[in-house]
């Protein structure tokens, strides 16, 4: 005998947070708060699908069952088209540029697992999110100028965190510095190369959208500031973006002529955050975004002592 009528629409119901999710993946019109935080969480969503759409077939709820059905492949097939990227092999002749990012969570990470870091990658440019005048000494005291001699440091502005200021380290040569628009400080450099158009690396640290309406609105105001490619500079975004490739404000971004380089590289899949004291939830904020220009030969996901962030390390290779 099938279940009652209101048992098995009770099972289509519940499948309405994955279809909600799966439509607003699929739309990209997530909006605002709670819609935005929300959406980090589509990996989850895609694993899990499987419980409203067992559930509904254990009621025979036609529904329900095609309702989660479609849902959890709208929702696998976001999840799993980042993972297309495949390791590209590097031109012989081509400048290489490794760039390295890390987050000092409130300036609390100690100088010896960044330094590290730079040493064990051979990094040639280090972007710095949550830097604080404390940290930023301490860096300097234990030698970061020894490997990484050019500097542009900027302040967090009146009224911020000290944690707001941001900073980029590199070995090469500098041309001329600036900083990215943002609620944060988001410094950059331009670089020379061997030949080629000069390569601009802006250590970027959007808004987090997780807590309050005002704090979505800040955050895409973040990254709709951000530069696009242009054919006289090579660009490279590097650092938390506070956003994952369910986000269509961070998809946004790539439309403006960017490659995500985990993504080039295969490893798009992959976590760069987690709190501190807690398995879950493993989330992919943090992201180096390339010209479509610059090949991308590997990328390594680094966890440094002290951050809740893993470090986001990207072999590049800039044409000539």
């Amino acid at each position: 005998m099938p279940p009652p009528r209101s048992v098995r629409c009770r099972w289509a119901a519940a499948t309405l947070p994955w279809v909600v999710a799966a439509g607003l993946r699929a739309t990209g019109s997530e909006r605002g708060f709670p819609l935005v935080p929300a959406l980090s969480f589509v990996p989850y969503a895609a694993a899990t699908a499987v419980l409203p759409l067992g559930a509904a077939l254990r009621a025979r709820s036609r529904a329900g069952a095609l309702l989660a059905g479609g849902s959890g492949a709208v929702l696998a097939a976001a999840v799993l088209s980042r993972a297309g990227g495949r390791r590209q092999g590097a031109p012989a002749d081509g400048e290489r540029l490794r760039v390295a990012t890390v987050s000092l969570r409130l300036g609390l990470v100690g100088a010896a697992p960044v330094l590290d870091l730079v040493r064990r990658y051979d990094a040639d440019v280090l972007a710095v999110a949550e830097l604080t005048p404390s940290a930023e000494r301490a860096l300097r005291a234990a030698g970061i100028e020894e490997l990484l001699p050019q500097a542009h440091v900027v302040p967090a502005r009146p009224g911020l965190p000290p944690s707001a200021s941001g900073a980029v380290w590199t070995r090469r040569p500098v041309r001329s510095r600036g900083m990215a628009p943002g609620a944060f400080e988001q410094p950059w450099v331009r670089l020379a190369t061997e030949g080629g158009p000069d390569v601009e690396v802006t250590a970027i640290h959007t808004w987090p959208p997780k807590s309050s309406p005002g704090a979505v609105r800040t955050w895409t105001r973040d990254l709709a500031a951000l530069p696009g490619t242009e054919p006289g500079v090579l660009r490279v975004l590097a650092g938390d973006f506070n956003a994952t490739l369910d986000h269509a404000a961070f998809r946004a971004v790539l439309r403006r002529g960017y490659a995500d380089a985990a993504r080039q590289a295969g490893r798009a899949m992959a976590w760069t955050w987690r709190p501190l004291r807690l398995p879950f939830p493993r989330l992919g904020l943090d992201h180096v975004l390339v010209d479509p220009r610059i090949t991308v030969t590997s990328v390594e996901l680094v966890p440094v002592q002290g951050s809740d962030h893993r470090a986001v390390v990207a072999d590049l290779v800039l044409p000539r």
